[in-house]
């Protein structure tokens, strides 16, 4: 007779013993013998992601003490050497419109390129040509005249979550396409000082020099992101931090790389920080995150929409502004001459304000519009010793300023070969300047001229 116990392992495993065969009856319709892998997914994205490698030249900056009469004798010899060197990067791209041959990548893997090499994943070489680049979110489209190519749909970037499983596809250290896996480890990630907007994906997917420009895609094979940088120890190698630019982000550049071939940036006119708790408590209020209005720039869109010094700006479109960089990314995506509203506490009061979005050329230093050839340049009037000069409190890299090899700590002496002591005479030789900017700058125990065209 069969005591109880026993009845029950028999019925665990007569149980199991059905459950077992009703699986062995569907795995064979199930994907690699019913054991879980991307690689259906990544057999559907892979494609769409190609390998560019470049060639370019850049010029080498003479010494400036070449240029120095008294010194020029003495290196007679090194007058002759190439002024010119030449430049290799190698990188990724994604395919985003195969109709049309467009091709999204990182700006910093085909800056200073004279030609672009395409690879696809089946092997296959074509060339590709620049349309259109953005230094400040780090993104270029190319093009490219060849049939076969292979797009990748879009997904959603805005609905990602921390948690959500993230895959990316590349060419690390030029090993040719190349597949990691992991998750999405944080969202918005800004002030890192990578680029000038900045609100990246972070994910611990492998990515390595030579993934730039890739893609990362959710389980769908949808494009969530394009890789662009990764923080390591010493700059070499994965240690599970990379970051993607959300494709949202990414379309808005690219729509307008596309239009224009460049990026009519807007902007608003403000000068803000973000809302620390001292600041609600001494402002009065009970916010928690929100942006504070320290100045408003003369003649821009925010004074003429009435924005004013104290106010505190909570959204954006609806869109809640948490610090002062997610504000700046709202603004600085926007096109010019479209309208926004933003939601302001003025005094305790709540304020809807309607402005509309200047031209970004319009530029600012400490105030006064500048040309726009030096977008990027913090250039303020001060006084050292008794005497008034002009100084270079800031330069953003990769802007026009830091591309024209300006520098912090520069001394601006003359414009067009004009003394310069005050924001009011630079203001009037390079407001309307249209030809170039030849600079004279005192840089430490050196002189040098910076010619910007």
């Amino acid at each position: 007779m069969v005591g109880l116990k026993q009845l029950l392992i028999l019925v665990s495993v007569f149980c199991f013993m059905q459950t077992g065969m009703a699986v062995a009856h569907i795995t064979p319709d199930a994907p690699n013998n019913g054991i879980p892998s991307l690689a259906p997914m990544v057999d559907k994205a892979r494609p769409a992601v190609v390998n560019i490698a470049t060639t370019g030249r850049v010029d080498v900056q003479k010494h400036p003490l070449l240029n120095d009469p008294f010194f020029k004798r003495f290196f007679e010899d090194f007058q002759d050497l190439p002024q010119r060197r030449e430049t290799k990067s190698l990188g990724s791209g994604v395919v985003i419109d195969a109709a049309k041959g467009y091709i999204v990548t990182n700006h910093h893997v085909v800056e200073d390129a004279d030609e672009i090499a395409i690879t696809m994943h089946n092997g296959h070489h074509f060339k590709a040509n620049l349309i259109g680049s953005d230094p400040e979110v780090d993104i270029a489209i190319l093009q490219a005249d060849i049939e076969g190519l292979e797009a990748i749909p879009f997904g959603d970037s805005d609905e990602l979550r921390v948690g959500d499983f993230a895959v990316a596809i590349g060419n690390p250290f030029g090993l040719g396409q190349t597949v990691t896996s992991g998750i999405v480890s944080a969202l918005g990630r800004t002030g890192l000082g990578i680029e000038g907007y900045e609100n990246f994906i972070q994910t611990d997917a492998s990515i390595n020099p030579g993934n730039s420009g890739g893609a990362l895609v959710n389980l769908k094979g949808e494009l969530i992101g394009i890789n662009t940088a990764i923080l390591s120890a010493g700059g070499h190698g994965n240690v599970g931090i990379g970051f993607a630019i959300p494709i949202n982000m990414v379309r808005q550049i690219v729509d307008q790389l596309i239009e224009y071939g460049e990026v009519r940036r807007g902007m608003l006119g403000v000068i803000m920080q973000n809302l620390t708790p001292e600041l609600s408590r001494a402002f009065g209020l009970e916010l928690h995150q929100g942006v504070v209005i320290s100045q408003v720039i003369e003649d821009s869109a925010a004074e003429k929409a009435g924005l004013r010094v104290g106010d505190v700006v909570t959204a954006i479109n609806e869109t809640p502004v948490k610090n002062a960089s997610s504000m700046r990314n709202m603004v600085g995506l926007l096109r010019v001459g479209e309208e926004i509203s933003i939601n302001v506490v003025r005094d305790g009061e709540k304020k809807r304000i309607t402005a509309e979005i200047g031209d970004m050329q319009d530029l600012s230093l400490a105030g006064t519009k500048i040309n726009q050839r030096l977008a990027g340049a913090t250039i303020e009037e001060t006084e050292k010793a008794g005497k008034t000069m002009l100084v270079v409190t800031e330069v953003k890299q990769g802007s026009a300023a830091w591309n024209a090899h300006l520098r912090e700590g520069d001394i601006i002496l003359s414009v067009n070969r004009r003394p310069v002591k005050t924001l009011k005479e630079f203001r009037q030789i390079v407001g309307n300047e249209d030809a170039h900017i030849l600079l004279n700058i005192q840089r430490g125990r050196t002189a040098l001229f910076v010619l910007i065209e």
